[in-house]
């Protein structure tokens, strides 16, 4: 049996980028769409406890990177004071995580309602928005700050050839307490990876962190 020309190795792989990618935004736009619908009443719920519990906007949106690049508007609920980041200058030295991000995980910043919503994710809850306008998927690599980014080696910008998720690999794999470098590799081998079945298998384990996740910060 003759093996395939590169041309039809090429074709193939097209074919098959182009099947992944519109199976993957129709599920985007439906699972988004359902998790708005069927979760509303926890989203208000947790909308009411933000706006009793401290003054200042009940979403807290940040520019973020996406794929190629591009930035966008990212939303998430509430989960620290509204000077957090005035007051992330005074706590640098306090950083617990390795690279360019700022992890801690005693945050003086944090609601008590903050605490909750982060132990569960359901701080993360309104980026479906953000996959509904094609910003984001449902799973991929969390979107980074452009300052952090600004700082990534070269191969690291690897994960940025697919767009960010609201959970991904590191999200299920011990997040803060897996070091930087790691992470980004965890990103890597998803992109290198990336599949329907692995995307299912993500958002799955991705139901486990609704229980409580003891990473999770």
């Amino acid at each position: 049996m003759e093996s395939l020309s590169e041309k039809e190795c090429v074709d193939t792989d097209t074919k098959d980028n182009i099947f992944y990618s519109a199976i993957k935004r129709i599920m985007d736009i439906v699972l988004s769409s359902l998790g708005i619908i069927v979760l509303s009443p926890l989203l208000l719920i947790v909308a009411i406890a933000i706006k009793l519990e401290s003054r200042g906007p009940i979403v807290f949106v940040q520019e973020r990177v996406g794929m190629k690049g591009k930035r966008f508007k990212m939303y998430k609920f509430r989960s620290m004071v509204p000077d957090a980041e005035e007051m992330k200058k005074n706590l640098e030295k306090c950083n617990e995580m390795s690279g360019p991000m700022f992890k801690m995980k005693e945050d003086p910043r944090v609601t008590r309602i903050g605490r909750f919503i982060r132990k569960t994710s359901i701080d993360e809850l309104p980026q479906f928005l953000n996959v509904i306008k094609g910003e984001m998927s449902i799973v991929g690599p969390r979107p980074s700050l452009p300052k952090e980014v600004d700082q990534f080696e070269p191969w690291m910008l690897e994960r940025l050839e697919v767009k960010p998720g609201i959970t991904c690999i590191w999200q299920v794999s011990g997040r803060n307490d897996v070091s930087f470098k790691k992470w980004m590799e965890m990103d890597i081998n998803y992109v290198h990876r990336k599949s329907i079945a692995l995307d299912i298998k993500l958002i799955l384990k991705t139901f486990l962190l609704l229980f409580g996740d003891k990473h999770a910060r």
